[in-house]
């Protein structure tokens, strides 16, 4: 790029130098804001694969015991109050990944999504304890 000699010229040094400076700044910005959001897209995708494989599939089969998750909990329920309902007995499973589950006290059957349920696992069973007699230290 030539630049004329003459002094009088609108298109001098001192003009022309400060808007190829804005040129430059703007051009660069652009490059950063082009990367840091191509970086945000690759950064999305890679976190969308990691959670969609540790979602765990659910396979729940006719006759199975599971838990039916309280979802008219309050805000704040307290300590000892359970999040899960039951046990209650799979009758129907159905395509679309609705269950028709079944209350073993009233006998009452509804349908539910799977994710509301998980599976019922019954409680540890405790063997009898020895118990030892402990007597005075002699002094």
């Amino acid at each position: 790029m030539k630049f004329p000699d003459e002094p009088d010229s609108l298109c001098t040094l001192s003009i022309i130098e400060p808007i190829v400076q804005e040129v430059f700044e703007l051009d660069c910005k652009n490059k950063f804001e082009e990367d840091f959001l191509d970086n945000l897209e690759i950064e999305d995708k890679e976190t969308k694969v990691f959670h969609v494989a540790r979602i765990s599939k659910k396979n729940f089969t006719v006759g199975q015991k599971v838990l039916l998750q309280h979802s008219k909990l309050k805000f704040f329920p307290g300590k000892l109050r359970s999040r899960w309902l039951g046990p209650h007995v799979i009758t129907k499973i159905f395509a679309n990944g609705a269950v028709e589950i079944q209350t073993l006290k009233t006998n009452n059957t509804f349908k539910v999504n799977d994710h509301q349920l998980k599976e019922y696992r019954k409680g540890f069973q405790t063997e009898p304890v020895e118990i030892m007699d402990l007597e005075d230290p002699i002094l």
